[in-house]
C-alpha cells in the first residue's frame, strides 16, 4: 500500500451506498474511483424518486431501528452514526432542505431525486472522485485486484483497498442483478439466498376478477396478518396484489409462505368504521333494495370491494348484516408465491453481518469493505432502505479510513 498520505480507492457500485462511502472517502483526502456497470450511476435512486424521494422517516429511534431485519448491532449502530437527522442535513447541505410528511415520511422539499443525484454529483466531481460506467465487477485476480468487464474488454485494477456496493437482485434492468453472489461465494465468502422483498404475491383470482378489476387501486384499506394491522393502500394486478399495505407485510408473509405453502390475510374495506356502526347501517337499508346497491350506499364499497366480497364468499353473499358487515372487516385472501425477485421493491438475503467485522470489512477478504444491500438486512418503504444504505455506505468507508492508519502504524513499526 506504501506509506504516502493519499491512496487509491476502489467504489464497486454507484448507487446511494457506494457514492456516499465514495463521498466520506474523497473527503478524507483520498483519490476515489467510482466503477459501475451502467452508463449512468444512481439509476434506482432515481427511480425511487419518481413518485416522490421518500429519504428516511420521522419515527423516534427505537421504532425505527425496530423496522429493520433481522437485528443487528452492527447496522444499529451504523444508522445510530448517521442517523435521520444526519442524513436530512447531508440533503440541505447540498441545497435540498426536507420536509416531514403527515405520515411522518421525509421529503426533499421538491419531492424529486434528480436535484439532489445532480447536486451530489456535482460535489463529488468537486472533491475529486472518479466515475467509471460500463465497468461490470467480475471478481479478483490472482494477485487480488478487482476485474471488470468492459465494452473495450476486461481491465484489472491493481490491488488495493475496495468498497463493494453492489445492491440487491430487485431492479436488474437498473444495475442490481444480484451477479456478484457468485464472485464473493468463489472467494469464500458465505452468502445467504437474495429473497424479494417489499414484493407483492399471487393471488388465484377469478376470470371476472382479472378481467374487470386487474389495475385497479384499493383505497384507505388495511390489511392484518399473524397480529399486525396496516393501513395504507394496494393495488390489485392480473395475477394477486401488490402495493404499501402489503409490502409492509411482505417479510411475514413470505416466510408463512415458505414454511406453509401459502398464507392467508384479512383485507378491512372499512377500516375507519367500527363494525358496529357498518352492521347498523346495513341493517338500516332500504327493503327491496339490491345487495349491490346496499353495499355501495350502506357501506360505501366501490364496484371492485363488492368483487372481492364475491370473490371470498361465492355468488351468495351473507344475508344477515352482522355477517355481511363481518365479512367487509376482514375479507380472506389466499396469498401463494411472492412475485419474482425482480418485480420485487428490494431484496432481503446476502452477506449475513457475522461475515464482516465491526469495520464493515469482509473477514475472508482483508481490505474489500461492503455496504447497502448487499447485506443481509430488509426494512420496509418509508424511507427505511435508503436510511440503512447510507448509513452503511458511510460505515464502510470509515471502517476502510480506520483500517488503513492501522496499516500504516503496522508498516511503520
Amino acid at each position: 500500500m506504501g506509506m504516502d498520505k493519499t491512496i487509491e480507492i476502489a467504489v464497486v457500485g454507484g448507487g446511494p451506498a457506494g457514492l456516499h462511502a465514495a463521498e466520506v472517502l474523497a473527503e478524507a483526502g483520498h483519490s476515489v474511483t467510482v466503477y459501475d456497470r451502467m452508463p449512468s450511476v444512481g439509476r434506482k435512486f432515481l427511480i425511487a424518486g419518481r413518485g416522490g424521494l421518500n429519504l428516511t422517516h420521522s419515527e423516534p429511534m427505537a421504532d425505527f431501528l425496530g423496522r429493520y431485519r433481522p437485528v443487528d448491532d452492527g447496522l444499529d449502530k451504523a444508522i445510530a452514526v448517521f442517523p435521520p437527522q444526519a442524513l436530512r442535513d447531508w440533503c440541505h447541505g447540498l441545497g435540498q432542505p426536507t420536509f416531514v410528511g403527515s405520515s411522518g415520511r421525509v421529503f426533499p422539499e421538491s419531492f424529486k431525486a434528480s436535484p439532489l443525484l445532480r447536486a451530489w454529483l456535482a460535489r463529488l466531481g468537486t472533491l475529486g472522485v472518479r466515475i467509471v460506467t460500463r465497468h461490470r465487477f467480475v471478481g479478483w485476480s490472482e494477485d487480488g485486484g478487482l476485474v471488470f468487464e468492459t465494452p473495450e474488454g476486461p481491465v484489472r485494477r491493481l490491488p488495493g483497498p475496495s468498497v463493494l456496493a453492489l445492491g440487491g437482485a430487485s431492479w436488474p434492468r437498473l444495475g442490481s442483478d444480484g451477479a456478484w453472489v457468485t464472485h464473493l461465494q468463489d472467494a469464500g465468502v458465505a452468502v445467504a439466498a437474495l429473497r424479494p422483498a417489499n414484493v407483492g404475491f399471487s393471488v388465484a383470482w377469478s376470470a371476472h376478477l382479472r378481467e374487470r378489476f386487474a389495475g385497479t387501486p384499493l383505497k384507505r384499506i388495511a390489511l392484518a396478518f399473524e397480529g399486525t394491522v396496516v393501513r395504507g393502500e394496494a393495488i390489485l394486478t392480473e395475477d394477486g396484489i401488490e402495493g404499501g399495505a402489503v409490502y409492509a407485510l411482505s417479510r411475514s408473509i413470505r416466510e408463512a409462505v415458505g414454511r406453509d405453502g401459502g398464507a392467508t390475510i384479512h383485507l378491512d374495506l372499512r377500516p375507519d368504521l367500527a363494525a358496529s356502526s357498518l352492521t347498523h347501517r346495513l341493517g338500516d337499508s332500504k327493503p327491496g333494495q339490491s345487495r349491490s346497491t346496499t353495499l355501495r350506499k350502506a357501506a360505501g364499497l366501490a364496484p371492485v370491494g363488492t368483487a372481492l366480497l364475491h370473490e371470498a364468499a361465492g355468488r351468495v353473499l351473507p344475508q344477515g348484516a352482522e355477517a355481511l358487515a363481518a365479512l367487509i372487516k376482514a375479507v380472506p385472501l389466499g396469498l401463494h408465491a411472492p412475485r419474482p425477485i425482480d418485480r420485487a421493491i428490494s431484496t432481503a438475503g446476502g452477506i449475513a453481518f457475522s461475515n464482516i467485522d465491526e469495520r464493515f470489512m469482509l473477514r475472508a477478504l482483508p481490505g474489500t469493505f461492503v455496504a447497502g444491500e448487499m447485506l443481509d438486512w430488509e426494512a420496509p418503504t418509508g424511507g427505511y432502505l435508503l436510511q440503512g444504505a447510507f448509513a452503511t455506505g458511510r460505515a464502510a468507508a470509515q471502517g476502510l479510513l480506520a483500517w488503513v492508519n492501522e496499516e500504516r502504524v503496522s508498516q511503520a513499526s
